[in-house]
């Protein structure tokens, strides 16, 4: 079972479940992507390349299927640098 199904595999979890920078953060540590809550949110505010959330009375929020799916992007296959080879 890949991380991925792992962090899938949870019953009491589901997507529309809304999770603070904190627990975000947790959970994509759990899908192998480490990002301090701090990083969560200078990301989101300055227009990067951040998970999607919401704001409920100022307060961010992130949906745990949004959070998998932005982690899925995140991820490139395994690749040599181009210099590999070259003598």
């Amino acid at each position: 079972m890949t991380h991925l199904e792992q962090a899938q595999a949870a019953p009491e979890e589901r997507d529309d479940d809304l999770l603070t920078r904190a627990e975000a953060s947790a959970y994509l540590a759990r899908l192998q992507i480490r990002m301090k809550p701090t990083t969560l949110a200078r990301v989101w505010s300055v227009g990067g390349d951040g998970p999607p959330c919401t704001h409920i009375r100022k307060k961010p929020w992130c949906p745990r299927g949004e959070l998998r799916k932005w982690a899925e992007t995140q991820k490139t296959s395994l690749r040599r640098s181009r210099r590999h080879g070259e003598g």
